[in-house]
């Protein structure tokens, strides 16, 4: 599940790999991401996708994929575990907003637009050109995604395991520590926000160990 401002094209490079290993993937296009849709929207998109997949589903959230992933895994009956990639790993009550202190909007509608200057920001240690080329896709992110809270928490009855991106310039390091005390075990990449651009060989690597390790 992707991060805020993006699509399900940031994972092809990833997929590409996976698939060749043997694994069969999915992604999915969250609607607030150039919509105005809420968590209840991007977490009912999942659940779809999850209905239609027979046998044990491991699903990665990334960044804000992480909230709706917390939602969804809540219902869905065939994940059997959940990977937080820097990601939001809230409980029951928080919003993506409020993890930061920051007020909600008493009018969450509208978008948050795309960051000045995202590649710092997301893909500071990715090449260049797939840097940019990244950038250049980004969209506006629904308000209302920020500001809706947690009605159920997956990770309380499904196993997670958090990975902490160590050289993250979009989600402090410091927050994704506090965030992985939830999860079940917890990795660290040396990585900016992206470890699927900047080095998806060794994050599929990880993430077959992970998935591997869940099955057994």
């Amino acid at each position: 599940m992707h991060g805020a401002w993006h699509g399900s094209w940031c994972w092809e490079g990833l997929t590409s790999l996976l698939l060749a290993d043997g694994w069969e993937t999915r992604t999915v296009d969250l609607p607030s991401a150039g919509g105005e849709a809420g968590v209840q929207d991007d977490a009912q998109v999942l659940l779809r996708e999850l209905a239609r997949i027979d046998g044990p589903v491991v699903v990665v959230a990334h960044s804000y994929g992480g909230v709706p992933v917390t939602q969804a895994v809540a219902e869905a009956e065939n994940v059997t575990h959940t990977v937080y990639l820097a990601a939001y790993q809230l409980e029951v009550g928080e919003s993506l907003l409020g993890r930061h202190g920051a007020p909600v909007p008493s009018d969450p509608d509208g978008f948050q637009a795309v960051p000045d200057q995202p590649v710092p920001l997301f893909y500071a240690d990715a090449p260049a050109a797939d840097a940019e080329a990244a950038a250049a896709r980004l969209v506006p992110q629904s308000m209302r995604s920020f500001a809706d809270t947690v009605t159920a928490a997956g990770w309380h009855t499904i196993p997670s395991t958090y990975i902490v991106c160590e050289q993250d310039q979009a989600l402090p390091p410091r927050i994704q520590e506090e965030l992985a005390t939830r999860a079940g075990a917890v990795h660290r990449m040396a990585s900016g926000h992206s470890p699927f651009l900047s080095m998806p060989g060794r994050f599929a690597e990880l993430l077959t160990k992970i998935a591997s390790e869940s099955s057994r």
